[in-house]
């Protein structure tokens, strides 16, 4: 039953991550704001309940593992995140490498979850790629949220210059 488990695992993962690719370019087209940015890390912040169920408990040095890999996987979403006004609003740029990064964090992770199924337990993995998931996704809001801050402190800066001529 376990190369069975395994196959609709990953299939499962791998359809939810073309609804999150999708997703995630469908939102490009709307202005973006704050709380935009805010809430998704708020919101996926829930899925630490998880670790109240005792075989998804982590040992030291699976989190340090979970957490440098989503820090490190973070960078890539960092560099290909910027914003740009558009008349009164700021969008995010499309970036041709956005899909590309997102299609390849998703075989990543499928062949960890490939090789190390074998060694650690379902709920074990589970929770170690939720620690990388938070990881990733919190320092790529936190630098979305300081450049958002920065464009809209420069557009209240140029508003702020008073004219010459008075």
């Amino acid at each position: 039953m376990e190369p069975y488990y395994l196959i609709f695992s990953t299939l499962g993962a791998a359809i939810m991550a073309v609804i999150v690719i999708f997703i995630r370019l469908k939102s490009q087209l709307k202005p973006v704001t704050a709380k935009k940015i805010v809430l998704p890390p708020l919101f996926m912040s829930t899925g630490f309940l998880m670790f109240l169920y005792e075989p998804t408990h982590l040992h030291g040095i699976q989190i340090i593992e979970s957490v440098a890999l989503g820090i490190l996987f973070s960078f890539l979403l960092i560099k290909t995140s910027k914003f740009e006004r558009i008349d009164s609003h700021i969008y995010l740029k499309r970036s041709k490498m956005f899909v590309f990064i997102l299609i390849g964090l998703l075989v990543v992770r499928i062949l960890l979850r490939v090789v190390l199924g074998y060694s650690i337990e379902v709920e074990t993995l589970a929770g170690m790629f939720f620690v990388m998931a938070f990881s990733m996704i919190l320092p790529w809001r936190i630098a979305m949220l300081r450049s958002y801050k920065k464009i809209i402190n420069q557009s209240n800066e140029t508003k702020e210059i008073p004219s010459i001529h008075t």
